[in-house]
């Protein structure tokens, strides 16, 4: 069974149904009188109500197994006693397990209050009835979250919008993303590489081949996710979720069309061909599981293309051990699928979902709860230094701390979060300013119901499965087999797809 980590050690004896129970158990009845109607903000609702104690679980994925998640939870609670008159359980899950036990949580009605949403999974739980509709309760409990997400920008709330309510509210954090080049910083300096020459990825070629005659035990690039391309492609286009049936220049004028029938594809996979023939990508790409960030910090890679965002090549440069520098050749865009990537959503099976929603408010309103949650506890995890920034204490650090999670952009609204050491200390201001001036695909707020054409969509996903990786990655010849491969989409059903997307986005349109 997969686990939930170790601190909490009694709930792993008993079980994943048991943990929710454990974490959620409270002396109340599952639900209390709501607060009066006239309170607009958590604490307003706090001091005018008298709210009776109640117990909060919250749930989230980890990247750590963080024995000081306890100390954290302990502290979170004075602040949330104070404010909203509740304890909160942390109820935390590694990633990997992420999936399946929250599958178990939501289907079963365990309790559970908070929970995170996205990665994929955010329509689906919606349309299981597993989320409560907010709109309401953001209107009562939650003015000051949407005050921090329309500072962003209105349409950010409005994206997690699905037939007509809202289930999540989008993490503040990067909500768009621009799409580039990053490359050693050593190996620019030692050869001379002018990147101010680069402007799209055609003008690679000279790059690579100075790579490959002056580095011949390093390979001049290589692929950032699962090939070359399949993160960069999405600068090209809003996917509108899934890829089969997208928006081109994130307009199209509302047609939806087949990507891989493109000439934009067509050429970026002539221009990967160009570079496996080339010698610039390793033949066994296609087979090998390694990412770009691993192989990087091997020393056996030079570069990757990828998606980015501000401080993109300092994230990268921490996660590979190289001083890296990054190149922008697509502009920042901002899609529905980038915004229901990370929200905070009530369950079904809340207790007190106004108390929920008070709790959610906070995480995107007060500075001291957001910094415990993302960071942990000053002078113990981490301190402040002369710049503003913050770093490990001294005898401190990734290898001991008792709390190093780094998912910040979990917590609500990141942008109230210290800056870590190594990043522009101005690193949220440049983030917001990123996010106010990103293009908004015309089709943001639209989110595609798969369920009419789930048997084609499973057919096209085994058809991609087969061309599409060795394709990127120029390990096969695309004026051969995209051909094959576009036939057998249509084959697969991938036209009937794209109609039943055209359909639901212009009755979506319609009522915009």
């Amino acid at each position: 069974m997969k686990r939930v980590w170790k601190w909490t050690k009694s709930v792993l004896a008993i079980g994943i149904s048991a943990s929710v129970v454990l974490a959620g158990c409270s002396s109340e009845s599952n639900k209390e009188n709501s607060p009066a109607q006239g309170a607009s903000t958590a604490s307003a609702a706090v001091s005018d109500t008298g709210l009776k104690p109640y117990a909060l679980t919250f749930v989230f994925p980890t990247t750590a197994d963080a024995k000081d998640m306890g100390l954290v939870e302990e502290a979170v609670n004075k602040i949330t006693k104070e404010k909203i008159n509740a304890t909160v359980k942390f109820v935390p899950i590694s990633f990997g397990a992420w999936a399946q036990q929250t599958t178990l949580m939501l289907s079963g009605n365990e309790k559970v209050d908070v929970i995170f949403s996205g990665i994929g999974t955010y329509n689906q739980q919606a349309s299981k009835g597993q989320l409560l509709p907010m709109e309401d309760l953001i209107a009562r409990y939650g003015q000051d979250a949407k005050a921090a997400l329309d500072d962003q920008s209105p349409q950010i709330l409005e994206a997690a919008r699905i037939d007509g309510h809202i289930y999540g509210i989008p993490d503040i954090k990067d909500l768009a993303e621009n799409y580039g080049f990053t490359i050693r910083k050593d190996l620019v300096d030692k050869y001379g590489i002018d990147l101010s020459a680069v402007k799209t990825i055609d003008d690679l070629d000279p790059v690579f081949q100075k790579l490959k005659d002056n580095e011949p035990t390093m390979f001049p690039t290589y692929k950032y996710a699962l090939s070359i391309i399949d993160t960069i492609s999405n600068g090209y286009m809003d996917n509108l979720g899934d890829g089969f049936g997208v928006l081109p220049n994130f307009d199209n004028n509302l047609k939806v069309v087949d990507w891989y029938e493109t000439p934009e594809y067509a050429k970026l996979l002539d221009t990967v061909r160009r570079w496996y023939l080339a010698g610039f990508i390793p033949k066994d790409i296609a087979t090998s599981t390694e990412t770009g960030t691993q192989v990087m910090k091997a020393g056996k890679a030079a570069s990757y293309l990828s998606h980015m965002k501000p401080g993109f090549a300092e994230q990268e440069s921490r996660n590979s051990g190289q001083t890296l520098e990054s190149i922008e050749l697509l502009p920042a865009a901002a899609t529905t699928g980038k915004i229901t990537r990370f929200l905070l959503s009530i369950a079904n099976s809340s207790g007190n979902p106004e108390r929920a929603m008070m709790f959610i408010n906070l995480l995107y309103t007060d500075k001291e709860l957001s910094n415990l949650l993302a960071w942990g506890i000053e002078g113990k995890h981490y301190v402040k230094q002369a710049d503003g920034t913050i770093n490990y204490p001294a005898g401190v650090d990734a290898t001991n701390t008792g709390y190093g999670l780094f998912t910040g952009y979990l917590f609500g609204n990141q942008f109230l979060q210290y800056v870590w050491s190594g990043n522009d200390p101005q690193l949220w201001t440049t983030m917001s300013d990123f996010n106010k001036a990103a293009r908004k695909s015309k089709a943001l707020g639209f989110s595609f119901n798969a369920e009419p054409v789930k048997t084609e969509l499973a057919a096209v996903t085994n058809v991609t499965n087969q061309f599409k990786v060795s394709l990127e990655t120029g390990t096969i010849d695309p004026k051969k087999n995209l051909p094959e491969f576009i036939n057998q989409l249509k084959a697969a059903g991938i036209d009937k797809i794209v109609a039943e997307k055209q359909k639901q986005l212009d009755a979506w349109s319609a009522q915009q």
